[in-house]
């Protein structure tokens, strides 16, 4: 089964996550996304993480469902292959600092000069003006200023956190995908090729503002020092190990009650209403976790489903692709990696479409693998290639 975006065409000049896994998610929909590296070097995500016979496994994860070409875009000939590529596509998508993109000659108005129906996507970390439109970003870097270092935080004494994982990065790359689609959707319509801006900093917002801020919501009603839908979040330590739950409805407090048998709490009027637990929500998360630490884990799952409270246990990284939920819907695929010699376990894509069953029709592409093949495909002859090659112009 062909996938929803088979046919439509990609010009990839993006690295590092931001721009990367939005172009994947792409691919793995269909989508022919070649990827523009720089000759010798390539992206930097090639050399993190576990390296089997030079595959990163942090790039094949980030980058399967391309094509790679090596283009410098330093040089005329070099620019202007990528001209040709863009003749051709149907979007272009670039994450250089603001400026960069326009200096080197492959911003949107020059793109648009030779292709006017093209859907154009920048990402930025804070977007093209103010103090720190020009600053060197990385995740933790948005984090930081966009709160998510402070809903992170330790709600009893306030000390900000990180979150260790590339959140703000991976967002980023959801909404980009999802806006390049739309801009695709609005030129199928005939409204033509357009310019999509978007900040790391602003769509790490979007993402966290409806729970993580709930409390400043409202201008001139801000509830600084209430707690926050953020600190109904816990890990709790069981006799055995971790498991986490939410008590949120009037309904799971009276299952959270009787699973563990503290039937005269069930009216206490300081955890009997949303309200009421939402003002006292230390209180409550202190006495569940004194609770939890009474039951191993397997017990303790089990009263408290049987009670309908939301809860799961705390998997270890080494133990998530054993977990019963995972394995029957399929959630990870391990396949050889032709390059890295190596069966890898990755992700299917989330999105499900129609009875399709996935399979990798290209894993991540060794650096420059497709520069021949794409080139013969917008006209260029062997010996131009060569040419080409013997200049620099091309790895």
């Amino acid at each position: 089964m062909q996938g929803p975006l088979d046919g439509i065409k990609i010009i990839d000049a993006t690295s590092i996550v931001s721009g990367p896994f939005a172009t994947s998610i792409l691919g793995d929909q269909g989508a022919d996304v070649i990827k523009i590296e720089k000759p010798g070097s390539g992206d930097l995500v090639r050399y993190l993480g576990l390296i089997r016979n030079n595959t990163s496994s942090v790039f094949a994860v980030l980058n399967r469902s391309k094509r790679s070409i090596e283009v410098n875009s330093g040089t005329d000939e070099g620019k202007e292959v990528i001209f040709d590529l863009v003749r051709s596509a149907d979007a272009f998508i670039q994450n250089y600092r603001p400026g960069v993109a326009e200096r080197m000659g492959i911003g949107y108005e020059a793109l648009k000069a030779i292709n006017p129906d093209l859907v154009y996507v920048s990402i930025s970390g804070f977007g093209d003006t103010g103090p720190y439109a020009h600053k060197r970003v990385y995740d933790p870097v948005v984090q930081a200023v966009t709160g998510y270092t402070d809903v992170q935080g330790d709600p009893k004494t306030g000390s900000p956190e990180i979150v260790r994982n590339i959140v703000c990065d991976k967002l980023t790359s959801l909404t980009a995908a999802q806006a390049m689609t739309a801009g695709l959707l609005a030129k199928e319509r005939g409204q033509g090729g357009q310019h999509i801006r978007l900040s790391m900093m602003d769509a790490s917002l979007q993402f966290l503002w409806n729970d993580g801020m709930a409390n400043y919501i409202f201008v001139g009603d801000e509830r600084v020092g209430r707690a926050s839908l953020s600190d109904l979040y816990r890990v709790f330590t069981t006799q055995d190990g971790y498991i986490t739950s939410i008590i949120s409805a009037d309904a799971e407090w009276q299952g959270f009650c009787a699973a563990m048998k503290l039937g005269d709490m069930a009216q206490d009027e300081k955890f009997a209403s949303v309200s009421a637990r939402g003002k006292n929500a230390h209180a409550l998360w202190d006495m569940v976790e004194q609770e939890y630490k009474k039951y191993n884990s397997e017990e303790l799952i089990a009263l408290l489903e049987e009670n309908d409270v939301p809860c799961g246990v705390v998997n270890r990284r080494e133990n998530i692709h054993k977990d019963p939920q995972i394995v029957e819907q399929g959630s990870l695929i391990e396949v050889e990696h032709p390059h890295a010699e190596r069966i890898m376990r990755s992700p299917r894509p989330a999105a499900r479409f129609g009875g399709d069953d996935f399979t990798i029709k290209r894993h991540s592409p060794a650096l420059g693998e497709h520069t021949d093949e794409v080139l013969r495909e917008i006209g260029r002859s062997d010996a131009d290639i060569s040419r080409l090659r013997k200049s620099g112009s091309i790895g």
